[in-house]
């Protein structure tokens, strides 16, 4: 009975631990296009954006905010308000976060996050938007 309870134990806390870490893979994916985007990458934006590559308007508009916010420095990410606090199963949701640079004052975006799979097996994180900058105290839309 013990061990029924130890690998019962082990199988939620394993559960968990992924659940918990799609969070930081989500953080990650969402820092690698800031940085692409803040570098004037805007074709490594398009490739990073989930589909964008065959949407004209995500391209261009990958160009138009690779260009204008384009910024000299290391990204300093200020906050990040996940797409979801949690969830143990896919999840479509929107992610705010708030960034700047030395050179750039705070900027505010919204990435359109796609968290899919299961805790069984293996959750994943595809951006699927990014938005142009948003007013300081505006929140973003439920989907872009």
């Amino acid at each position: 009975m013990a061990v029924l309870g130890l690998l019962a134990f082990l199988a939620i806390s394993l559960g968990l631990a992924r659940v918990l870490s799609v969070n930081g893979a989500e953080q990650s994916a969402i820092l690698d296009l800031l940085r692409a985007q803040a570098r004037g990458d805007a074709s490594e934006m398009v490739r990073q954006i989930d589909g964008c590559a065959q949407r004209p308007s995500c391209v261009a508009d990958a160009r138009a905010t690779a260009s204008r916010l384009r910024a000299s420095g290391k990204l300093v990410l200020v906050r990040l308000d996940a797409s979801t606090s949690f969830s143990p199963a896919g999840h479509d949701g929107v992610a705010r976060v708030v960034w700047k640079t030395p050179t750039r004052t705070t900027i505010v975006q919204c990435v359109d996050v796609h968290r899919g799979g299961d805790v069984f097996s293996g959750l994943t994180v595809r951006l699927r938007a990014l938005s142009r900058p948003i007013g300081h105290q505006a929140a973003c839309p439920s989907a872009l």
